[in-house]
C-alpha cells in the first residue's frame, strides 16, 4: 500500500525588493559555505585525512566569527547547515558509486537555491514567512495542498530566467494504489514518434526545442554581441536566453506529465527498454534529437508514479534484439538498418519496426518478469549490464 507518500508541491512567488535581496543574500551564502566545506575535505583528503559533517559543522561556527566571513551572520543558519547535509549527501553518493565526484558552485551557472526546516519558516493559513523575513511570501497558489499537511522543508530557488520558485515538502495522504486492472503494454521510444505503444498506438514526437530554435538562435545571437563581462545589457540578453530555454523545458515536460500519468492510469504493468541515453548522447549526429525527446526523464516519471499508484514499470535489457525479431513466428533477421521502417518476415506477416518492437519488448518483459528483478536493480548493476538480459538465439541456417 502506498500511504503517506512525502511529496513536494512547487510553486511560483514574486517577492519584494527586501525579499528578494535577502534571498539573493542567502544564495550567496549557501554557495560560500558549500566551497569552503568541499575545499577543507579535498585538503584534508590529500593528507590523507577525513573530515565529516559535525566536524565542517563546527567549523561553520568558528568561520562566522572571522572578519572576512562575519557576513555569514546576516543570513538563516539553517540553510547554511543544510549546505553543510547536502555536501554530506554528495560524498555518500560518490563512495556508494551512485554520483560523480562533489563539484564546486558556480555564481552563474550553479542552481540558486536554499533549504529551510521547519525552524527556519512558519506556515499558517496558507501564508509562508521564511527566516529573516517579517512579510510572507506572495505565493500563486496553483494547486491546494493536501489537507491538514504541515511541510517539512521548504526550498526556495530561482532559475536562470529570474523566476522564483517555492518547493513545500509534505505527507500526501491521498495518494492511494488504483484499482488493479489486467492490462499490460509495452512502450518503444524513438525519434519520428516519441512513443510507440504495443497496441499499435504511436505518440508523435513533439520536438519542442527545434519548434523554438529559430528564436532561440535570435537570443543567442543578441548574447553573443554583448561585451563579455558584467553589464547590465549582458545580463538582459543572458536572461532572454534563459527564458527561451525554460519555454522548452516547461512545455517538455508538461507533455511527460501527461503522457506517463495516462499509462500508468491505464495499465497494470508498463515494459519499457533500459537504455544508456548517455552512451547515445555521443552520437553527435542525434545528440540533439535524443536530449530534446528526453527518454531519461520518461523514464523516471514512469518510475515514482508507478510507485504511488501501485503499478509495475519492467525494464528488459538493452541489447535485446526487439525490432529484428518477428513478434509472430520469433525469426531473428540478420541485420536491420535504420532507414528501414517497414519489413517482412519470412513468415509472411509485414511489421511496423516500432510496432513489432514494442510488442517484442512487452512479450519478453512480462516472460522476465517471474525472476523479480525490476527497473531499480537495473540501474545499481555494476558494469551497466541489465538485470533482465535476454540470450539472442542463433538464427538456423
Amino acid at each position: 500500500m502506498t500511504t503517506g507518500v512525502r511529496r513536494a508541491f512547487k510553486y511560483r512567488f514574486y517577492p519584494t525588493d527586501a525579499q528578494a535581496a535577502e534571498l539573493s543574500r542567502t544564495f550567496g551564502c549557501v554557495r560560500k559555505v558549500y566551497n569552503l566545506a568541499l575545499a577543507v575535505r579535498m585538503q584534508a583528503w590529500a593528507r590523507q585525512e577525513r573530515v565529516n559533517y559535525i566536524q565542517t559543522s563546527a567549523m561553520l561556527t568558528a568561520w562566522k566569527k572571522t572578519e572576512e566571513l562575519a557576513y555569514l551572520n546576516e543570513v538563516s543558519c539553517v540553510p547554511l547547515q543544510q549546505a553543510l547535509r547536502h555536501l554530506q549527501t554528495a560524498f555518500t553518493n560518490f563512495f556508494g558509486k551512485r554520483a560523480k565526484y562533489p563539484r564546486f558552485k558556480s555564481r552563474k551557472k550553479s542552481r540558486n537555491s536554499a533549504e529551510y526546516t521547519t525552524s527556519a519558516f512558519r506556515f499558517r493559513n496558507g501564508r509562508l514567512t521564511l527566516a529573516k523575513m517579517t512579510e510572507p511570501l506572495k505565493i500563486v497558489w496553483s494547486r491546494p495542498l493536501p489537507e491538514g499537511a504541515s511541510p517539512s522543508t521548504v526550498t526556495v530557488s530561482k532559475d536562470a530566467a529570474g523566476r522564483w520558485y517555492v518547493s513545500l515538502l509534505c505527507e500526501d495522504p491521498c495518494l492511494q494504489p488504483l484499482p488493479p486492472t489486467d492490462t499490460a503494454v509495452g512502450v518503444d521510444v524513438g525519434l519520428d514518434h516519441l512513443l510507440t505503444l504495443s497496441t499499435g498506438e504511436k505518440v508523435s514526437n513533439p520536438r519542442h526545442e527545434r519548434r523554438d530554435r529559430a528564436r532561440l538562435a535570435t537570443a543567442q545571437r543578441q548574447l553573443a554581441r554583448k561585451a563579455k563581462g558584467e553589464g547590465a545589457n549582458r545580463a538582459k540578453a543572458r536572461r532572454k536566453v534563459a527564458k527561451v530555454y525554460a519555454r522548452i523545458t516547461d512545455r517538455r515536460r508538461d507533455h511527460l506529465h501527461k503522457l506517463t500519468t495516462r499509462l500508468v492510469r491505464e495499465n497494470q504493468t508498463i515494459v519499457i527498454e533500459d537504455l544508456a541515453v548517455r552512451n547515445m548522447l555521443k552520437n553527435s549526429s542525434l545528440a540533439r534529437a535524443i536530449s530534446d525527446a528526453a527518454w531519461s526523464d520518461f523514464r523516471s516519471m514512469l518510475e515514482y508514479k508507478a510507485q504511488w499508484y501501485g503499478r509495475a514499470v519492467i525494464a528488459v535489457d538493452r541489447w535485446f534484439p526487439s525490432s529484428k525479431r518477428c513478434s509472430a513466428c520469433g525469426t531473428l533477421q540478420d541485420t536491420m538498418p535504420l532507414n528501414v521502417r517497414t519489413w517482412t518476415c519470412d513468415c509472411g506477416t509485414v511489421h511496423d519496426r516500432d510496432v513489432n518492437a514494442a510488442k517484442n519488448i512487452l512479450a519478453v518483459g512480462l516472460t522476465a518478469s517471474v525472476c523479480g528483478a525490476g527497473v531499480r536493480p537495473q540501474r545499481s548493476t555494476p558494469g551497466g549490464q541489465s538485470a533482465r538480459k535476454q540470450k539472442t538465439p542463433r538464427r538456423e541456417p
